[in-house]
């Protein structure tokens, strides 16, 4: 027998296996609805709907990431839509009723994101207080500052110049896809070869084997609130830059949205992971599913019913795999086992 059947015995790849991985069920959801959306819809596979389609997708990667910086560390935010509206808020206001620089603007609405994840990173962290509660609680805060500050007006003289990222592209490519790529890439490093990155997946984990390694639990909890800030308020800016205008209802349903894409996408809800590939290709599932809805006049009145199945039904498919995956780990141990023992039986043998 040759060694290379010894190795593929030894390290057999079947179907069974690369469906193991996450992100190839997702992927291979995505072609399926591809391929039905296409052949009921002659206007869903062209390039001016693959155009608008990847504009949607990469804000709601940036929600999605919002959410998922939380998550990884076994929290969440509820304040995420409410910290986004008030990003738009502030630009809002800072372009159009003060006329400060496009790049100031940004900065400023930049600095809210960080700033309201930094609050609801130190109510948790140091009153350690239940994420869910707290975020809710600032969420009506976050609300009540929202109509405050804009009286529910939206502000519409939004300079030409915040626009170009929204609505260019290179061909059929947004330049928000490109830049939330870029994100994904940065994130898949962060979380795979820094310090930081593995002590977030450590604490998100299991908090108190990351204490009992001298990981400062409380500091990454606060890092992941921010962080979920500032991708929230990157959403509220992208979100000015495609519409061409701030408006204060901005956010009113990311909610669903970041839970969707981030469960969908394979982040854990306990804690502890994050797939960046995963999360690209839901993003374009949910955008698809209600984009291919309405090219079929399908009654969009149930649009939430349809993403409320979609993400119960990813959580329990999530929770199969979890099973199988324990099932094949289970099997492939005793297959190490009892392949360590043939060869102890053989080296006795030989040995005699």
């Amino acid at each position: 027998m040759s060694d290379d059947t010894v190795k593929a015995k030894r390290n057999p790849v079947s179907i069974k296996a690369l469906f193991a991985r996450y992100e190839v069920s997702v992927i291979f959801a995505v072609l399926l609805l591809m391929l039905v959306f296409t052949v009921f819809s002659e206007n869903f596979f062209t390039t001016y709907n693959f155009f608008n389609i990847s504009r949607t997708a990469s804000l709601y990667m940036f929600i999605a990431l919002g959410q998922a910086m939380v998550l990884i560390v076994g929290g969440m935010n509820l304040s995420l839509g409410q910290i986004g509206g008030l990003t738009v808020v502030i630009a809002g206001y800072l372009m159009d009723v003060m006329g400060v620089p496009i790049w100031t603007a940004v900065i400023a609405g930049v600095c809210v994101g960080l700033m309201c994840g930094l609050l609801n990173g130190m109510i948790i962290s140091i009153l350690n207080l239940n994420p869910f509660v707290v975020t809710l609680a600032t969420s009506f805060v976050f609300s009540g500052l929202i109509n405050g500050i804009s009286k529910g007006f939206p502000y519409t003289k939004i300079p030409a110049g915040i626009t170009w990222l929204g609505r260019r592209g290179i061909g059929f490519i947004p330049y928000m896809l490109i830049l939330a790529v870029l994100v994904l890439i940065i994130i898949a490093y962060i979380f795979r070869y820094t310090v930081t990155g593995r002590r977030l997946l450590a604490t998100g984990g299991n908090i108190e084997a990351a204490k009992m390694t001298a990981i400062n639990t409380k500091k990454m909890i606060i890092i992941a609130n921010m962080a979920s800030g500032l991708f929230a308020a990157a959403a509220g800016l992208l979100w000015i830059s495609r519409t061409g205008s701030a408006q204060p209802s901005t956010g009113g349903d990311w909610m669903v949205i970041s839970f969707a894409v981030a469960v969908i996408g394979g982040t854990l809800l306990k804690g502890g992971v994050i797939n960046p590939i995963g999360l690209f290709f839901a993003a374009y599932l949910i955008v698809m599913v209600k984009n291919g809805l309405v090219m079929l006049n399908v009654n969009i009145y149930f649009e939430q019913a349809y993403l409320g199945v979609i993400l119960l039904l990813a959580v329990s498919v999530e929770s199969v795999r979890v099973v199988f995956n324990k099932r094949r780990s289970g099997r492939l141990l005793k297959q190490a086992h009892k392949s360590a023992a043939e060869i102890e039986a053989d080296q006795t043998n030989e040995s005699e």
